[in-house]
């Protein structure tokens, strides 16, 4: 199949993603797939985020503000990104969410990828070969936020933060997802996190290369039953 003919197959696919418990999310079949994709689309977010930093030409908008606390607390990329997932948990306790097997994986894998792609991968020379490193690492990170998301296992750390300030506040989507983004963005640059090119190009192509990638890897699982069936 060429890509052309995968693009197309994959923008007509029709899979739904189904808000789960926990342990629904655990008994909707196909686990071993799931798993398989989650942790594949965590470490490859993990990398591309890495390249993104080697790029220097700056990083997502939460890497801003792990970037400006990394200058005040002497940890690793990687291990601040862990630390803030989990202190973002915490904030999910009054929104009354449950995080999933891939809430927890997402808080610790991520770092880890990271961690690893900048000891083995150097500062990038060259504005050219920056600019073609930074468009992988934000197409690449748009691929794995679909990989992960598609296999169905409970959103990030952050996403769930955003989902759950949603349903509370009975605001949109974008207009949460766009307020918790600027004021991360502004809060990191206070910090003196890197911003650059790199953050608008993310901020505007991040959407659209998830939802193109959505359909195509989100994995077909089997709905609860309904509340009240036997």
């Amino acid at each position: 199949m060429s890509p052309l003919q995968l693009a197309r197959r994959g923008i007509s696919r029709r899979v739904p993603l189904i808000p789960m418990t926990p342990l629904e999310q655990l008994r909707a079949g196909r686990l071993p797939h799931r798993l398989a994709q989650l942790l594949v689309g965590l470490g490859l977010f993990g990398v591309t985020m890495g390249l993104m930093l080697r790029a220097g030409l700056g990083v997502e908008p939460w890497g801003v503000l792990t970037t400006g606390l990394i200058r005040y607390v002497p940890i690793t990329y990687g291990e601040m990104v862990i630390v803030s997932s989990f202190v973002v948990l915490l904030l999910w306790i009054p929104l009354r969410q449950w995080p999933g097997v891939g809430t927890v994986a997402n808080a610790v894998v991520i770092g880890l990828a990271t961690d690893a792609t900048l000891a083995v991968v150097p500062p990038i020379e060259g504005l050219g070969w920056r600019a073609l490193v930074m468009l992988l690492g934000v197409v690449g990170n748009g691929v794995a936020g679909a990989m992960y998301i598609g296999s169905q296992l409970g959103p990030g750390p952050r996403d769930g933060l955003m989902t759950g300030l949603t349903r509370r506040t009975g605001r949109s989507v974008r207009l949460v997802r766009t307020s918790l983004e600027v004021t991360v963005v502004a809060l990191g640059w206070v910090l003196g996190g890197v911003v650059g090119i790199g953050t608008l190009v993310y901020a505007l192509l991040i959407g659209p290369v998830v939802q193109l990638f959505l359909p195509l890897l989100t994995v077909r699982v089997d709905p609860p039953p309904t509340r009240g069936t036997p």
